[in-house]
């Protein structure tokens, strides 16, 4: 033996030095239904419903719209392609933009979801 040895210094380890401490613990209370975990999954319903609505509302305004714009202007009495505008934005161009909407949905509803799990993993 060659003499005492020097020990590294003591070193404090607090939990949010810790490294995926907070990450189990998110996720054990999310898993366990505690008072976190359900006020993570309620806000994670709220948005997702409060994005349904949103989209559900737009979609519907602008579907409900369109009979009355083509009932105030002249635009109801136009023909093209031999079909009547009215019957042409309702019966083929209403499909798109419901189509377009529901892909926006999914977008944001799967943004909505990695917010949660990062939130859940952070």
């Amino acid at each position: 033996m060659t003499g005492p040895q020097r020990r590294p210094p003591r070193q404090r380890v607090v939990l949010a030095e810790r490294r995926g401490a907070r990450r189990v613990r998110t996720r054990v209370e999310v898993a366990e239904q505690t008072e976190i975990g359900a006020a993570l999954i309620g806000g994670l319903i709220r948005a997702q419903f409060a994005l349904a609505v949103r989209m559900g509302l737009l979609a519907v305004l602008v579907l409900s719209s369109l009979p009355l714009l083509f009932r105030l202007g002249e635009s109801g009495s136009l023909v093209v392609l031999g079909i009547r505008l009215p019957w042409l934005l309702l019966g083929v161009a209403a499909y798109p933009l419901l189509f377009v909407a529901g892909w926006v949905f999914v977008r944001r509803a799967d943004r909505n979801e990695n917010d949660f799990l990062d939130l859940a993993e952070d």
